[in-house]
């Protein structure tokens, strides 16, 4: 083996119900194929992935949990942040950390890195010369976003405000879950006599893109799918419109301090006709969240909680954050193939610029703390 290959180690996802992984087959390969790398895959109770596909191209796989003590040169490489625990990071990760932005906990995240001597390179932050994300879930994101705000919206026209919408599981395919959606919105309306209208914010980017074109593949018609992105929403918060409509989405990317989408006040309204909030951005421990009327992050099986209104109908918020493992192979598939030409790039990390910046980011975090 050349002495100057790059050494991968995808570690198996630990969080629950997170079928996507970092690496998929079929960019396994093509890294592989550059001669450039040596790649080792954990076994994974979780992901839509099988052992066996990373092993027909070329992969070394070994046991689930096993990048702890794997050696200090290999990469490790996973999609979710790490369980918490304390022990310091010796190697360099690449994943999602959500700790850049004073998300609650996020010394305790971050100083694990520097007290092992480890780095992190935030999936979050890798970006290319005009600024922009190199890879993000966006799309699926918005996309499974607003199929569970459909079916939420839909479970309640005939169930009481004591039940909620049951737990769900990720699916095969993306034509399975509009099968899904569509029977049930189908259903809502023939009970309500009205397809639900749909507020989506931040239409413009590829989460927005995702909700509005779900939207459309079940169904939902276009006057009904209400699209607004940075001129709608300049002059400020909050808005009278997002209780005028059936669900909410929000599909923004917050960078900045912003005035809130809503707050109770205008909640607390007997002619509210809002039912669901889906929080895409599920900025939920951000101390500039948007959305302040919610402090819980929901998951697949329970994927909400209510907001505590005194008046008007029962409302929930969805405030899942990895919504794309919904689908998690065409999720998987659609991220990597764009994060691939910067993994090809890992050999030349110390001057490529997506890596420096991203090590330059870290090590600015780092002495915040």
């Amino acid at each position: 083996m050349s002495s100057n290959k790059v050494i991968l180690h995808l570690r198996a996802e630990k969080k629950p119900l997170e079928a996507r992984a970092a690496l998929t087959p079929a960019t396994t390969k093509a890294l592989l194929d550059t001669g450039d790398f040596e790649i080792y895959v954990e076994e994974s109770s979780q992901s839509t992935f099988k052992t066996e596909e990373y092993e027909a191209v070329g992969a070394k796989i070994v046991e689930e949990g096993s990048w702890v003590n794997a050696p200090a040169e290999r990469i490790i490489l996973g999609l979710k942040e790490l369980p918490e625990e304390s022990f310091p990071l010796i190697h360099e990760h690449i994943q999602f950390a959500h700790c850049y932005k004073d998300q609650g906990g996020w010394k305790d995240v971050l100083s694990r890195f520097p007290a092992g001597k480890g780095t992190l390179y935030d999936l979050e932050f890798l970006e290319n010369d005009q600024g922009r994300r190199v890879a993000a879930f966006g799309y699926y994101a918005g996309f499974a976003g607003a199929a569970l705000g459909i079916e939420d919206w839909a479970f309640k026209q005939s169930h009481s405000d004591d039940e909620n919408l049951p737990g769900v599981n990720p699916y095969p395919n993306e034509d399975a879950l509009i099968k899904d959606v569509k029977q049930v919105l189908d259903v809502a309306v023939e009970k309500s006599g009205k397809y639900p209208t749909v507020l989506v914010i931040g239409a413009l980017g590829r989460c927005g893109s995702g909700a509005v074109d779900l939207c459309k593949k079940v169904g939902i018609p276009d006057t009904n799918i209400i699209k607004w992105d940075m001129a709608e929403t300049a002059k400020g918060g909050p808005f009278k419109e997002i209780v005028e409509s059936d669900i909410f989405v929000n599909c923004i990317y917050l960078s900045q301090p912003i005035a809130p989408f809503t707050n109770y006040e205008i909640l607390n309204d007997e002619s509210r006709k809002l039912r669901t909030i889906v929080d895409v951005s599920a900025d939920t421990t951000n101390p500039h969240n948007p959305i302040p009327v919610y402090t819980v992050a929901t998951v697949f099986n329970e994927p909400t909680v209510p907001v505590e209104t005194t008046k008007g109908p029962k409302l929930s918020v969805i405030s899942i954050d990895h919504l794309p493992s919904l689908l998690p192979r065409e999720a998987s598939e659609f991220f990597v193939n764009d994060l691939l030409p910067y993994l090809k790039q890992l050999p030349q990390r110390d001057t490529a610029p997506v890596w420096t910046r991203a090590k330059a980011l870290f090590e600015k975090h780092v002495a915040r703390l």
